[in-house]
């Protein structure tokens, strides 16, 4: 029995990242035709998982021109070549099979934010402006430059 834990365990793979139900991944999987190999990716939203040890399976549904489209994979399979992670979503469900049923703005799910970082201290958005109190001491201190001064007299 532990021969065959050790062999499902040396199958499993830990160079995917972690994600759940209701992020937004792009699969990265080889695709063979005839004798050409080709690497295609297939962006959605992960709609649950199926965990059953070495064969853990995963869906991703996309909507593409009005029509659902949902992919199982294999989460250790060797032909995944990588996945990203675009978005985290914010669920309270571990399947969203109820996005079947729905299709534009009722389908989005909202983002995860990440309100505070380490140690409880807020983060701010990249892109933020300075706080009003910085910008007007550098406002000041250029003020006081000895070419600033000379053009005033």
């Amino acid at each position: 029995m532990s021969l065959l834990k050790e062999l499902e365990k040396s199958q499993l793979r830990s160079d995917l990242p972690s994600f759940r139900a209701g992020d937004t991944i792009r699969v990265y999987s080889r695709i063979k035709e005839g004798d050409k190999e080709r690497v295609q990716y297939f962006e959605g939203i992960v709609i649950g998982f199926h965990r059953n040890g070495p064969s853990t399976t995963f869906k991703v549904r996309k909507e593409s021109y009005g029509v659902g489209v949902e992919r199982t994979y294999p989460l250790n399979s060797p032909l995944l070549e990588k996945i990203v992670l675009k978005k985290k979503g914010h669920v309270r469900r571990a399947k969203l099979f109820f996005l079947r049923g729905v299709s534009g703005k009722k389908a989005r799910i909202r983002e995860k934010k990440d309100w505070l970082g380490k140690k409880g201290v807020a983060v701010p958005a990249e892109g933020t402006p300075e706080r009003p109190a910085e910008a007007a001491e550098t406002a000041e201190g250029a003020e006081r430059t000895p070419e600033s001064a000379e053009t005033k007299e």
